[in-house]
């Protein structure tokens, strides 16, 4: 287990279950996901079930349960990427990077999120990669894309 959990989940004294989410919030900022070692530690420290924790934080979208890969690639899938073929896309990287959203190639490079909106709909389709938005994509412009990241 990570050393840091335990240090996080100490500074919890109460074993108030209210305090669940700041610690699954405090988790997720130092090891970038929440790993099963966690779900397991907090679950014994706050006398809740796994399930319990589990079901808390797959309910927050902000909440990662693999670690990121190096590059984060977010798929839009709002009403304007969806009509300008945003499933098209998502089934074209999905293919391309051999994972499905809310996983982590096994090489590390890319982890995928399937989001509900970019708020970037007159460049639909987009997808964000990192922090960089790639507008107008196609699958081509998509593949080429993909190159020029490690």
């Amino acid at each position: 287990m990570a050393s840091s959990i335990p240090l996080i989940i100490e500074k919890y004294e109460s074993r108030d279950k209210g305090n669940l989410i700041q610690i699954l919030q405090e988790v997720q900022r130092v090891e970038g996901y929440i790993p099963g070692e966690a779900v397991d530690s907090i679950s014994k420290h706050l006398w809740i079930s796994r399930s319990e924790v589990f079901g808390v934080a797959s309910f927050y979208s902000q909440f990662k349960f693999n670690p990121p890969g190096r590059h984060s690639i977010k798929m839009c899938l709002g009403t304007a990427c969806h009509v300008q073929g945003g499933d098209f896309l998502l089934h074209a990287l999905k293919s391309e990077i051999g994972i499905s959203p809310n996983e982590t190639t096994e090489d590390g490079r890319f982890d995928l999120e399937r989001v509900a909106c970019l708020g970037c709909c007159a460049l639909a389709p987009v997808v964000m990669i990192d922090e960089v938005i790639h507008s107008n994509m196609s699958v081509i412009k998509l593949k080429e894309t993909l190159a020029a990241y490690e």
